[in-house]
Parts: structure tokens; C-alpha cells; sequence
């Protein structure tokens, strides 16, 4: 008798253990816009990020982590394709509008996107705020019109709260309170006494607790990104997030001036137009940390949301079968080469923070310094849930490399309309489109402030080659 109770045991906990091995893991993507690493995780003491900071570990954060284009819309394109979208590069922010029109005049191929492939592959796929580029997935005067679709067949479901903004472009830049941003209302800071609600992100994460609900609750598996704006310009939050920051000290900006000869370098042009009060950063300095300031309390602000929203995911109990993704559109910057914003080929526009917890994994808080790029998720979260890799994504599973068994080498290349950059361990190479070239020496010149392209055509001559055998698909020796 004992021995037959002994075998059913065995029995049991073997079909527990196959019933588990053939559920299918969820997925859920956390896009947070305008993010540079500026964590407390990834060594920015001064910011107050608690929660990001718990997800990083017992995760794996991937501290070169970088995007494929310094700009939000062609960022999410290869977020969201796998691909570099190099015919779309002259649309910027449209890349995904001109993909779906691509893709309805049967004008080009056009691949499954992430979500869509995991929807053909059973999940049930919903995006809540800013995943694509327009938050709601729609474009249309005011980002609302139904049949004018960012990503055709993508999501099952794709909502954008707007409460008292009224349509997504109102809450995009939003003020607090419902206002819109307008000539008139462009204040570049802001800070009210109100709830999380005063602004777009607090609807956002509401909705996102709501389908978080939802999607537990129900028998299939599911793909869920909810998409966060701040901390996006206007730097605008509930007052007790800046508050967080009374008496801290906050770090002066590392190498402020302009770089010399051609760079893409901009004069902060989405900035600027901003309402500052005749205010300069780049020759004001209180202004500036008035700014970095205001920028680290939109960084809480968003972080508070994270916490929400992993919080609700292990109250369904679904925590248990859910690879998180925490990724930032790109990264910004606060001052350095004297910019403020995105949209250079410089390290601060492209350098974000990734992290990826899979349940599954038995390492707590492991940390990767390989480079990686953001085209890499897409085959790494199919990996992941043991889905078919794409073979038309351009990017490389980083399960091997999570697992710590490869050995090789990686790249990363970005773009924008007129240049292109690739990023390894050593170096940065940049060539504009008239040809003139950058190489930055990491090693012994991190800040990228001095171009050695002239001292050094051999390496400039090898980078390029491998930016192009890189670029099409092809092997290359990274020994650079």
C-alpha cells in the first residue's frame, strides 16, 4: 500500500510538472519614452526609481543596452518589427504609418510584427497607452480615427485612456488636468498638487491594471504592453515627485559643450520651443539643474506606475508564468555635447535601460554588459516562450547570452534620416551621409568628445565593412 501511494505521488507531481512545462508563458512589455539609464539600478544614485530597481534584481539587466534610432517612431518600428526599417528612415515617426500602408497597397513584403506573431502563435495581444508611436495605435487628426491603423492586425485590443485631454494627441503632451498643449500652454516644467490621475500616465497605468485583470483571468496566454509618456517633455508631474528630490544633490553635466566638425549635433530644436522663460540650459546652469531635477521627478513619477503594475500582476497570481520587459524607447540627453533631448547618434540618445525577468530563471539580479540592441527581444521573447524564431527579424536571441553561453562578441547600429552608427565594445563609428566620419575611442574616450577618425582610416576602414556586413545579414569578425 505504501508503495502504491509512494507511485501515485511520483505520478502526480510528474503531471504537474508536464501540465507546467506546456503552459505557455505570458508576456508583459513596460515602454517607458524619453528613459536614459538615469536609475538608481544602473548607477544613478541620486534617482529614487524603487521599483524599476527591484524588477533589475531579479532580472537580468542589460546595462549596454542600446536602440536602433534615436527618435520614438523608428525606435518602436524596430521594437515592434525586429527589423531596422532602413526604407522607412526619411518617415521618422511615420515608419509604422508607411509599413501598414506598405503593407495594405501590397506595395512591399511586410513581415509579422512581434505582436502579431504572437498572436498567430495563440496569444491574445493587447497594447494600452504609447507602444507604437501615436499611444493608441491610431493616426487621424487627433490620433482617433479607427480606420486609420498604426499596426494593422497587430493587437486584439489597443486603448489609450484619455480622459479629460479628450483624444490621444491632447494627452500625448499633456499639462495637467485635461489641458492640452497649445501655442499658449507649452510650459516646458510643471508641478500641481493632484493625483496621479493630474496626468495621462495615471490613466494609463489604470487601464493597464484593468487588462491586467482581464488577461489573468482568462485561458489564454497572453502579450500585454502598456506603454508609459513621461518622463516625455513637458517635464510635468504631481508635486510630491519633485519633492522627492528637495535636498538632493544633483550631479553637474559631464562634458557641456558642443562638439567641434560634423556631428549630429542639433540645437535641441523640440526643446526650444518649449515655454523656459527665456531661459538657456546650455548657459544657464541653475536652470539646467532646475531641469535634471524636474526630469529625475518624472523618472519617480513613472517608476511609481511600474510598481503598480507588477503589483497587480502578482495579485492575479500570474507573476508566476510572466516574462516582464522593461525597455526605454531611447535614451536623452540632460545637457551633454550642449543638448537637450534626443535625435543625435551620440551615446546618451541611444543608450537605454533593458531589463527582462523570466520567472524561470533561477539567477537573481544578474547583470550583462554585452552590447545588445533593441532589435534583439523580439527573437528573445520567442525564444523565451519556446515560439517558432522569426527568421526575417534582423535581430539575435539573447537567451545565450543570458545563460552566459556565448562567447561572441556583439554590435549595435543606429540611425537617423542622414547618418549611421555602429557601436562596439571600443568604438563608435558614425558616417554622415556626405561621408564624413566619426570614430569615437571608448576605451580612453568614453564621453565621445574626440573625433579620431583622421588618426585612424584602418579602423575607421574596418568598422564601416562591418557595418555593412552587418546590416546585410552577413558574418563578420568583431575584433574592434
Amino acid at each position: 500500500m505504501k508503495y502504491q501511494i509512494l507511485l501515485v505521488l511520483v505520478l502526480f507531481l510528474f503531471s504537474c510538472k508536464k501540465q507546467e512545462e506546456a503552459t505557455p508563458k505570458n508576456v508583459l512589455i513596460i515602454c517607458v519614452d524619453d528613459l536614459r539609464p538615469e536609475l538608481k539600478s544602473f548607477g544613478s544614485n541620486y534617482i529614487k526609481s524603487p521599483n524599476i530597481d527591484a524588477l533589475a534584481n531579479k532580472g537580468v539587466k542589460f546595462t549596454n543596452h542600446f536602440v536602433n534610432a534615436p527618435s520614438c517612431g523608428p525606435s518602436r518600428y524596430t521594437f515592434l518589427t525586429g527589423q531596422y526599417g532602413l526604407q522607412y528612415r526619411e518617415q521618422s515617426n511615420g515608419a509604422l504609418f508607411s509599413r501598414a500602408k506598405d503593407e495594405l497597397n501590397q506595395a512591399k513584403m511586410v513581415s509579422p510584427s512581434m505582436p502579431e506573431w504572437f498572436k498567430q502563435n495563440g496569444y491574445t495581444t493587447v497594447s494600452v497607452g504609447k507602444v507604437s508611436h501615436h499611444p493608441g495605435g491610431r493616426g487621424g487628426d487627433n490620433w482617433d480615427n479607427d480606420s486609420i491603423i498604426e499596426m494593422p492586425r497587430a493587437w486584439d485590443k489597443h486603448v489609450m485612456p484619455v480622459g479629460s485631454w479628450k483624444t490621444p494627441r491632447g494627452a500625448m503632451h499633456g499639462l495637467a488636468n485635461g489641458q492640452a498643449r497649445t501655442p499658449e500652454h507649452r510650459d516646458v516644467l510643471q508641478a500641481i498638487d493632484g493625483l496621479d490621475t493630474s496626468y495621462p500616465d495615471g490613466l494609463i497605468a489604470e487601464e493597464g491594471l484593468n487588462q491586467i485583470e482581464k488577461l489573468a483571468a482568462a485561458k489564454k496566454p497572453f502579450f500585454l504592453a502598456i506603454g508609459l509618456i513621461k518622463p516625455h517633455l513637458p517635464f510635468g508631474v504631481p508635486k510630491k515627485y519633485l519633492e522627492m528630490y528637495e535636498g538632493v544633490e544633483i550631479p553637474e553635466i559631464q562634458h557641456p559643450e558642443k562638439p567641434l566638425g560634423e556631428t549630429t549635433w542639433h540645437p535641441s530644436g523640440e526643446f526650444m520651443k518649449y515655454n523656459r522663460n527665456n531661459r538657456d540650459p546650455r548657459t544657464d546652469n541653475e536652470f539646467a539643474i532646475e531641469l535634471k531635477r524636474y526630469y529625475a521627478a518624472c523618472v519617480s513619477y513613472a517608476d511609481k506606475h511600474v510598481g503598480d503594475i507588477l503589483k497587480k500582476l502578482k495579485e492575479t497570481g500570474a507573476d508566476k508564468n510572466t516574462i516582464v520587459v522593461l525597455w526605454g524607447d531611447h535614451g536623452w540627453h540632460l545637457g551633454e555635447h550642449a543638448i537637450w533631448g534626443k535625435h543625435s547618434l551620440f551615446e546618451e540618445s541611444l543608450h537605454s535601460p533593458l531589463i527582462i525577468y523570466n520567472p524561470e530563471n533561477k539567477e537573481n539580479g544578474e547583470r550583462i554588459d554585452a552590447i545588445v540592441e533593441t532589435l534583439d527581444i523580439f527573437p528573445t521573447l520567442s525564444e523565451l516562450c519556446k515560439l517558432p524564431i522569426p527568421e526575417f527579424v534582423d535581430g539575435k536571441s539573447l537567451v545565450a547570452v543570458m545563460e552566459h553561453k556565448e562567447e561572441t562578441s556583439r554590435a549595435a547600429i543606429a540611425y537617423t534620416s542622414s547618418a549611421i552608427t555602429i557601436r562596439t565594445s571600443k568604438y563608435r563609428f558614425t558616417e554622415q551621409r556626405d561621408g564624413s566620419a566619426e570614430l569615437y575611442d571608448h576605451v580612453r574616450n568614453p564621453d565621445e568628445t574626440n573625433n579620431r577618425a583622421k588618426e585612424k582610416p584602418e579602423v575607421v576602414k574596418q568598422l564601416k565593412q562591418i557595418l555593412n556586413d552587418k546590416l546585410n545579414g552577413e558574418a563578420f569578425n568583431l575584433n574592434l
